[in-house]
C-alpha cells in the first residue's frame, strides 16, 4: 500500500514563497512519476481537482499549468524518496488545498483521474 504525506502548507502573504514537500512510501519511488494537484475553496472535492504540476520519474520532462507557469517549480529528489513544488509571488488565486498524487507509470501527466495514490494534502493559504 503506498502512503503519500504532504507537508509545507501555511498562510503567506500575497507575493511570498512558500515550499510544500511530499514523501511516498511502499512503491519504489524512482520509477513514478508524481504531480500535484489543488482543490481551491468551495470546488466539488473530487471533480474539481486542478492540475499544478508533474515530473516524470526521472526528473524530466515536467508539466506545468498556465496559471502557475514561471511562478512554480516542481522537483524531486529520489534518494529522499521526497517530490518538492516550490511556489513563489503567490497570489490570494493560489489558495486551495494542494494534494501530491503517484502515477503507476513513470510519465506524467496532467489528468488527475490518471494517479492512483494520493495524500491527505496540505492548506495553503495567500493573504492579499
Amino acid at each position: 500500500q503506498v502512503r503519500v504525506v504532504e507537508s509545507g502548507g501555511g498562510l503567506v502573504q500575497a507575493g511570498g514563497p512558500l515550499r510544500l514537500s511530499c514523501t511516498a512510501s511502499g512503491r519504489t519511488f524512482s520509477a513514478y512519476a508524481m504531480g500535484w494537484f489543488r482543490l481551491a475553496p468551495g470546488k466539488d472535492g473530487v471533480l474539481g481537482r486542478e492540475f499544478v504540476a508533474a515530473i516524470s520519474a526521472s526528473g524530466g520532462p515536467t508539466f506545468y499549468a498556465d496559471s502557475v507557469k514561471g511562478r512554480f517549480t516542481i522537483s524531486r529528489d529520489n534518494a529522499k524518496q521526497t517530490l518538492y513544488l516550490q511556489m513563489s509571488n503567490l497570489k490570494p488565486e493560489d489558495t486551495a488545498v494542494y494534494y501530491c498524487a503517484v502515477r503507476p507509470t513513470a510519465w506524467a501527466s496532467r489528468s488527475w483521474t490518471e494517479y492512483d495514490a494520493w495524500g491527505q494534502g496540505t492548506q495553503v493559504t495567500v493573504s492579499s
